[in-house]
């Protein structure tokens, strides 16, 4: 397996625990040619490598590394929690990152032994970062999607709208047991708006 979960259950639009984004369609008999591929798209390392080269950016959370990886394949695809936070844990007892606790998360650093690492591999880093955003402008074009989505909305309803996933998907990373509880919450909040 590759650590993805594609059970009906789990698959949803903009769930990081899909093998594809809020854009994808995955799932078996939807899709062919490369979507069905996407879920090989990162080779055995290249998840460490490249996670570690974000976090070399700037210091990341788990989730921070999902959503980068989501907009680098244009909402295409976004790698599990499940394969995620076992990467960053390899990272940390290689020395390449530190964890810092911040609350009830954890804030990844690269270390100085990462931060050679990712020196010495920086041309494969790139290959890697250059394939997902091939792969997510191949789907956009496919797909008719010129990644203008959601541009015509309002910023501010385009923003809360945002906020809304970003905030759903942190509760259900938190909490995977708690999924009932939020789509019945998306549903009333809805239905709201169909009143309106």
């Amino acid at each position: 397996m590759d650590g993805v979960d594609n059970s009906p259950r789990r698959c949803g639009f903009g769930m990081p625990g899909c093998r594809w984004g809020r854009r994808g369609m995955g799932g078996r008999g939807m899709g062919g040619g490369e979507m069905m591929r996407a879920g090989r798209m990162l080779a055995q390392g290249d998840l460490k490598l490249i996670a570690l080269a974000l976090i070399a950016e700037q210091p990341r959370h788990g989730y921070d590394i999902i959503k980068m990886i989501e907009e680098k394949t244009a909402g295409f695809y976004a790698p599990s929690p499940g394969v995620v936070y076992p990467t960053l844990t390899f990272l940390e007892e290689t020395g390449h990152v530190i964890a810092q606790p911040e609350g009830a998360k954890k804030l990844y650093v690269a270390t100085d032994d990462g931060l050679e690492h990712l020196a010495a591999n920086r041309a494969l880093a790139n290959a890697v970062f250059d394939r997902l955003a091939a792969f997510g402008e191949m789907m956009r074009q496919q797909n008719g999607d010129s990644g203008t989505e959601g541009n015509d909305l309002p910023p501010l309803l385009r923003a809360a709208l945002d906020n809304l996933r970003e905030v759903a998907i942190r509760q259900i990373v938190k909490d995977p047991d708690n999924e009932a509880e939020l789509v019945a919450i998306l549903a009333r909040a809805a239905g709201e708006l169909r009143k309106t």
